[in-house]
């Protein structure tokens, strides 16, 4: 059995390539570093963004102190993931740098080891850091910020609902095409209700254009949605049937009523989460009841969120890739230097992806462009370096 286990462990091994000896020493000197820095920006983003806030709260609101902390624990993961590529340019410049100020590096290039070889280690390093950073942005961090929101909320007895309370709107949008062959944006419904309790609306209005002109306006005391057979139960409630001449045809009263309606009103009122608290999936749910209600800021700013949050994990990469071939500067530099020239990138990179989502929230730029432009700004960067440190 013993054998056995052994012959498949060398059949493994044989499929498996081993690393060479030069990326297993490069990756060993990578790793303390990275390990150091996720520690350090950590410290650092969670204590400017969220201790002292906390301190203050627990000063002078009266907040418990063991509430404090579990709200420390539960916003920490968004801050590790922001510290996810400065340590990976911090370890990819301390690493390289002080294989080149002892030589090493220049021992390897004699020996014929390119310098897109040398920075492979760093490459892969990064690669694997960012598809760490796209997993914890996508099933820890939205999870952690919306509980800690709901925890110091309740808390502080500022409890807010997890839905819109009053002046439910939602006006629904179709594209229609004109004689002349333009499409223009048509009205084809109107809700409205005073209030919603979670569970029922109240004081609903409901204005149907959908089969061209003014078709009928509902007027209801309360409504719910009945999920069992996808449609809106009405009560106590009038019908206003017109004409296509806008005459009077009928008016209907109803104590119950049920009528096939869209259910994204409800959905609009049950949604108030940030979309720091919503993953991928969550944000395009948003996104779709905004282009049915054809809200075009809503549009814009959910489109932005949903590209920033593939386009960000890969500043992993571009920063692994843009500290190794700085690093590999025959030039000697110690560890503060290289804490210095990491904070100058990073901060430059940060106020770059601030310029462009404003940008892009504005209109200036379309949410695509302005969520990978500093992506792409950055891989042109580490590109030339790369072709210049290797000339």
């Amino acid at each position: 059995m013993t054998f056995a286990k052994h012959k498949r462990f060398k059949a493994f091994q044989l499929l498996v390539p081993k690393p060479a000896l030069m990326d297993r020493y490069i990756a060993a000197e990578l790793i303390p570093p990275f390990l150091f820095g996720v520690g350090a920006f950590s410290s650092v983003l969670v204590a400017v963004g969220t201790v002292f806030e906390l301190v203050r709260r627990v000063v002078e609101s009266g907040l418990p102190i063991s509430i404090a902390f579990n709200v420390f624990l539960l916003k920490l993961p968004s801050f590790v993931v922001l510290a996810f590529p400065m340590s990976t340019l911090l370890a990819a410049l301390m690493t390289y740098s002080r294989l080149s100020s002892d030589s090493e590096l220049t021992a390897l290039r004699s020996c014929g080891v390119s310098i897109y070889r040398l920075v492979l280690p760093a490459l892969v390093l990064s690669t694997c850091v960012m598809g760490l950073t796209f997993l914890f942005n996508e099933q820890v961090v939205p999870a952690a910020n919306y509980r800690a929101t709901t925890t110091l909320t309740r808390a502080l007895k500022e409890e807010k609902p997890q839905f819109q309370e009053q002046n439910i709107y939602y006006p629904e949008y179709q594209e229609i095409e004109l004689a002349d062959g333009r499409e223009v944006k048509r009205l084809t419904r109107l809700f409205y209700a005073d209030a919603f309790d979670g569970q029922r609306m109240r004081g609903l209005t409901i204005i149907d254009r959908s089969r061209g002109d003014l078709n009928q306006i509902v007027v209801s005391d309360s409504a719910e949605w009945n999920p069992k057979q996808n449609k809106w139960d009405f009560y106590n409630g009038t019908i206003y049937l017109v004409a296509p001449d806008s005459s009077y045809r009928n008016i209907v009263r109803f104590e119950h009523q049920q009528l096939q309606l869209p259910r994204t009103p409800l959905d609009v009122a049950a949604n108030t989460r940030d979309s720091d608290e919503m993953n991928i999936a969550q944000v395009s749910e948003q996104l779709q009841v905004a282009m049915m209600s054809g809200n075009e800021q809503k549009i814009r700013r959910y489109s932005l969120r949903i590209q920033e949050k593939i386009a960000f994990p890969f500043i992993c990469t571009i920063f692994g890739l843009v500290g190794a071939t700085l690093g590999t500067n025959p030039k000697r530099k110690g560890r503060a230097t290289s804490f210095g020239i990491s904070v100058i990138i990073i901060f430059s990179y940060y106020m770059l992806l601030f310029m462009c989502d404003a940008l892009g929230l504005s209109g200036v730029l379309s949410p695509w462009l302005a969520a990978w432009l500093p992506n792409m700004f950055g891989f042109a960067t580490a590109g030339f370096l790369l072709f210049r440190a290797d000339r």
